[in-house]
């Protein structure tokens, strides 16, 4: 399968999200990846109130190949938490939104495991029946790796286990197709890349912050984190100027 890039006419967000709930208490740590649901409702009215279609990966396809032109943009949850569903999906449905909620396939129902070392709050994963009902409702799952390892430091047959199994894992669950994958930690490099692409994903999103422009590669797509602290303001800011590119490393 040939490399292939964006060629999208004007600039094209996706944002990044996690848990669409209230932070827990001061000094736990990364709070910042805590969105209250309040915070997210009036993000997604402004976004509707401006004429702009919150997306999903799939739906967000033909403008990032320059086929169609629009105001979009495209709207991304790492880790397929529970509360993406009960406090996410009904503001979604409200405005006609699709998303993107990139899922863990083997911990469905279980627990952010990954984040135990490092002290973070153990937080409820979507079930195969959640995440159903997550797809009957609107909405699309992307893989996000089976086990969410770190791929630059897994071995090769390990890498392809995780990136393959994910995909066909997560189909098998939601009887609905996994075309898109997010790299854990946003650890990727061109043979992890190269993966993703051979196991037939369609895009794939980093931790890499700016818009999308044109000539990006579709296995190496920027987003736009919104985190507890994202004012109004400054939400956008981060779609509608270029303060997000300027954050591009």
């Amino acid at each position: 399968m040939p490399s292939f890039h964006t060629a999208n006419l004007a600039p094209i967000p996706i944002l990044t999200y996690h848990q669409i709930e209230l932070a827990p208490p001061k000094g736990a740590p990364y709070r910042g990846l805590y969105v209250s649901p309040g915070s997210f409702k009036r993000q997604m009215a402004l976004l509707s109130m401006l004429g702009y279609r919150g997306l999903s990966l799939s739906g967000l396809m033909p403008y990032l190949r320059g086929e169609l032109q629009g105001k979009v943009v495209g709207i991304s949850f790492d880790d397929g938490y529970l509360n993406n569903l009960t406090n996410a999906l009904p503001v979604l449905q409200k405005y006609g939104f699709s998303s993107t909620c990139y899922a863990v396939s083997q911990l469905l129902g279980k627990t952010n495991e990954w984040d135990r070392r490092i002290g973070i709050a153990q937080t409820p994963l979507m079930t195969a029946a959640q995440l159903q009902a997550w797809v009957a409702g609107g909405q699309e799952v992307g893989a996000h790796t089976r086990h969410h390892v770190h791929l630059t430091q897994t071995d090769d047959q390990g890498c392809q286990d995780e990136i393959g199994l994910s995909k066909t894992e997560l189909e098998s669950t939601t009887h609905a197709p996994v075309a898109h994958f997010c790299y854990p930690y946003g650890d990727l490099n061109d043979e992890t890349a190269l993966m993703v692409e051979r196991a037939e994903f369609q895009s794939a999103t980093t931790t890499q912050r700016s818009r999308c422009h044109a000539g990006e590669d579709f296995m190496k797509l920027p987003r736009v984190p919104v985190l507890r602290t994202t004012s109004l303001l400054s939400f956008g800011l981060k779609l509608f100027t270029a303060y997000e590119d300027k954050k591009r490393q």
